[in-house]
């Protein structure tokens, strides 16, 4: 049988969605094969998807399951069954469609009915029949807002009584949405009180508003509303919506920050002012507008709104009148879409501050693989990072993607941010993508008091170059190089560029006075390498075009360094185009050597070469070939003889299995600088920056200036 988890509320609005985000986040970076389940599901007004919450984890987490086999029936039908009495022939369907589903999971998350509506006064009842029938443990989730400890203990008491007169297991339970200056003081009385009851705690979550702020998104599909412009920027939440009725001047100064604003479709003065409002950096930004009536703007205020490129903005059309919009808006229950990234990484973030991942762990038998899959790591080195947060410099501060990856790692507590570039012009372009840096430190190099020290220290480690003091405030004047002397001077514990400059200038100044560590005699770089079920390490695939045998056997130390560094346990394979002696000639022959001078360099290693890439990743060919050895057949680092191969090689794994390369990542270097391709997405932002700020906990306290 498929292990599993059952997901239920006491009440209406206690932010389970949030909650099933966490829980999936967990699972899904630990099990192979996860499944989410609904028993119960509800159907979304639009007819455009089945359920929310399924259509918001199955698209999160790419799941592909036919969202038609994800739950047992749909709250209709379940009304139907228990209003007739068939309450037994509703449980046999959604136990056979749960059996049908679950053949395919190693875990399902299963998750319970909404309390709300005709159904909630027999919904425990129903939670807790089918939880016993699926034999599933039940982590229930209290609304703990505006609750004190006392009024939530007795709650968990009374509910564990009742699952227990029914069969059912509570596994444990959490309190979300406590409000936050009195988070540290509930917990505490809470993990008393219940431990008492033998009520385990999983998590206390603070309140966020935010989650709750409805979507341009979601007023779109609640009210049929017609997207006029900015359908890019569906995902501006809104704080609240003001109707801007009256003369121009009344109204911009009624809308605070972060509003809807409701205005009727004729009201061209209003609209081209609230436009003109969005460029100005003296009046507050808003969420969205919307015109009601059916009205449309007028040909020239068509032409100002589509030549202001620069404002991010949905403007929205329905046929209702103002007043009637406005009431609709107000009624929106929001709910958690995948296009509400800010909502998802605010949501993700809290959940793993606030919540045991190991009791949860615990609770539900999860055992961590031996082989570590792609989930896994991608989740693991965000949680690694954020255990010990360090400063990242990102140079290309007025870059989006930058600005959008800053937003989410601050979110997520993950990293303390550094962003170079002119902070007026990074708050402006922060703002109209709806970005919070306010906790990002922004400095501008040409404006700094420490400028003149750090042209005179480039100068100082220049000075064999033979380099002017004009030639060093030019190089310092380039952010680049200003964000890599940070490093170097311990105001920031790494860098992370690239993602508008080249490789070649992005490591240049790490190469010119970083340089690289004790011991070390170059610099060289791997490649996380995400195959479907397991991550490798491949190196070196963008540094040294043509390494020695000496080189060589460094870069294998090295890539197992770091390997080891990121879970990953190092087993070596030095790869060639023979195995063993089954070939000869100059390139197997340096391999040869290599593998020797590594083994002396680090006995502790199970390295072995010269292995072809078959006989170290296929076990069966290994068997074939060399079945003694205790590397080929299990490798999980690739040591590539030349540059041509193993870049070529990278790349075809990359796109021939669809596989996620991560890097590439530098090592060697005394203090941590990472290279971005320019074609990077978000998601490689993140995740460079984390694996940065791993290098920089693990980097220990070494001097500046070893060899290069």
């Amino acid at each position: 049988m498929s292990r599993n988890l059952y997901v239920t509320i006491n009440e209406a609005k206690s932010g389970k969605s949030a909650i099933s985000l966490g829980l999936m986040e967990i699972l899904e970076g630990t099990i192979q094969r996860v499944g989410f389940f609904r028993p119960i599901a509800r159907m979304n007004k639009s007819g455009e998807y089945l359920d929310p919450n399924i259509h918001l984890i199955r698209t999160h987490f790419r799941l592909d399951d036919d969202p038609e086999t994800m739950y047992g029936t749909t709250t209709e039908m379940a009304e139907k069954y228990v209003a007739r009495g068939r309450f037994d022939d509703l449980m046999e369907i959604i136990i056979d469609r749960y059996k049908a589903y679950e053949e395919n999971c190693d875990f399902v998350l299963i998750e319970g009915t909404n309390y709300e509506g005709v159904t909630s006064w027999f919904e425990f009842d129903t939670n807790a029949d089918i939880a016993r029938n699926l034999g599933a443990p039940v982590l229930t989730i209290f609304k703990g807002k505006d609750r004190t400890p006392e009024e939530i203990v007795p709650l968990a008491v009374m509910n564990k009584e009742q699952f227990d007169e029914r069969g059912c297991e509570l596994a444990g339970v959490m309190v979300n949405m406590v409000n936050k200056d009195r988070l540290a003081e509930t917990r505490k009385s809470l993990e008393t009180a219940l431990a008492k009851e033998q009520i385990k705690l999983l998590g206390v979550i603070p309140d966020e508003e935010m989650l709750s702020r409805p979507s341009a998104n979601e007023i779109v599909a609640e009210l049929g509303a017609k997207v006029i412009y900015g359908e890019k920027h569906l995902d501006n939440l809104a704080s609240g919506c003001a109707i801007a009725a009256m003369k121009l001047d009344n109204c911009l100064e009624r809308i605070p920050s972060g509003t809807l604003v409701i205005t009727p479709g004729d009201r061209q003065d209003v609209i081209a002012g609230l436009m003109a409002a969005q460029i100005s950096t003296t009046m507050p930004n808003i969420a969205g507008i919307v015109l009601s009536g059916g009205f449309l703007p007028t040909p020239p205020i068509d032409r100002l709104i589509k030549g202001l490129r620069s404002v991010r903005l949905p403007i929205l059309s329905v046929e209702t009148n103002t007043f009637e919009t406005a009431m609709a808006i107000n009624n929106i229950k929001s709910v958690m879409r995948p296009d509400n990234h800010r909502k998802i990484d605010t949501a993700l973030s809290l959940f793993e501050r606030h919540v045991d991942a190991n009791l949860l762990q615990a609770i539900t038998a999860i055992e961590v693989p031996d082989v570590l899959t792609p989930k896994l790591f991608l989740h693991s080195i965000v949680r690694m990072a954020a255990l010990d947060k360090k400063r990242i410099v990102l140079p290309e501060g007025e870059e989006e993607r930058i600005l959008k990856a800053a937003d989410s790692l601050l979110r997520r507590g993950v990293v303390d941010i550094i962003l170079l570039g002119q902070e007026e012009k990074i708050r402006d372009r922060a703002a109209a993508l709806k970005l919070n840096l306010d906790k990002a430190q922004i400095i501008d190099p040409n404006t700094q008091e420490n400028f003149d020290d750090y042209a005179a220290t480039y100068l100082k480690l220049r000075a064999h170059k033979n380099i002017t003091l004009d030639r060093a405030r030019d190089q310092m004047h380039d952010p680049i190089f200003y964000g890599t002397m940070m490093v170097y001077k311990g105001d920031a514990d790494g860098m992370v560029g690239g993602s508008a400059a080249t490789t070649a200038h992005t490591i240049r100044p790490a190469f010119e006075f970083i340089k690289t560590k004790p011991g070390i005699s170059l610099v060289s770089s791997i490649f996380f390498m995400c195959l479907e079920d397991r991550v490798l390490v491949y190196g070196d695939c963008a540094v040294n075009p043509n390494p020695t045998a000496e080189q060589l056997a460094e870069i294998a130390v090295a890539s197992a360094d770091t390997a080891r560094a990121f879970g990953i346990e190092p087993v070596v394979a030095m790869l060639s185009y023979a195995t063993g002696t089954s070939g000869t000639g100059s390139d197997v022959e340096k391999v040869d050597k290599a593998t020797q001078l590594a083994h002396k360099l680090r006995p502790d290693l199970a390295i072995e070469g010269p292995l072809q890439y078959d006989a170290a990743i296929d076990l069966g060919v290994a068997r074939a070939k060399l079945p003694d050895s205790k590397v080929a057949g299990h490798a999980t680092v690739f040591i590539f003889p030349d540059l041509n191969t193993g870049n070529n090689t990278y790349k075809a794994v990359q796109r021939s299995a669809h596989a996620l390369a991560v890097g590439p990542v530098l090592q060697g270097l005394n203090k941590p600088v990472n290279d971005l391709s320019r074609g990077c997405l978000v998601a490689d932002i993140i995740n460079t920056v984390a694996i940065t700020a791993i290098q920089a906990q693990q980097n220990g306290h070494h001097h500046p200036g070893g060899r290069q």
